[in-house]
């Protein structure tokens, strides 16, 4: 899961105090790992170092001055590219694809086709493996049938998602 490229989508989705983002990361990507308050405000410091996003205003709160963040076209650029690009296939790519589909809803972009281009690259590392298995030794096939599993497993996801993108865009927009 990246967390920088995370809070940049939920910053464009709207500018936001750093309590906020927390807050809505946690309910949307978080599930049974909240993410801590310091990794939120050090990660929007490098942000803001980087020029991916500005503070807006600064008011007071009740320990720190509240920040509001909000994301510079540089941040912006940075989660089009990341949305756009395929996750390299692995067993655990639920999570990463997961938070883009959901940040690519709030963001009004085409998920669909997002899915459809993790779909394309999952095929190809399927094909791949399946050479694996033809041509190598026990072990290698072996580790590519986990592969293969964990694959096959991803792409029954991407076609159950994309079958419920309109009830997610339901759930996740305001």
């Amino acid at each position: 899961m990246s967390v920088p490229l995370t809070l940049l989508g939920l910053l464009e989705r709207e500018p936001r105090h750093g309590y906020d983002l927390k807050r809505d990361y946690d309910a949307y990507f978080g599930r049974g790992k909240p993410l801590p308050y310091g990794q939120v405000y050090s990660t929007l410091s490098r942000l803001a170092r980087d020029g991916k996003v500005v503070i807006s205003e600064v008011g007071p709160g009740e320990g720190p001055d509240r920040k509001r963040y909000v994301i510079t076209d540089l941040g912006a650029t940075e989660v089009e590219t990341w949305l756009t690009q395929p996750v390299e296939p692995e067993p655990h790519l639920q999570t990463v694809l997961f938070a883009k589909v959901v940040l690519a809803i709030m963001l009004e972009r085409p998920a669909e086709e997002y899915l459809d281009t993790q779909r394309a690259a999952h095929i190809q590392r399927m094909r791949e493996l399946t050479e694996i298995k033809r041509t190598g030794n026990l072990v290698d096939v072996l580790l590519a049938d986990h592969g293969l599993f964990h694959l096959e497993a991803d792409l029954r996801w991407i076609e159950t998602t994309k079958a419920r993108l309109d009830l997610l865009a339901k759930t996740v927009r305001p």
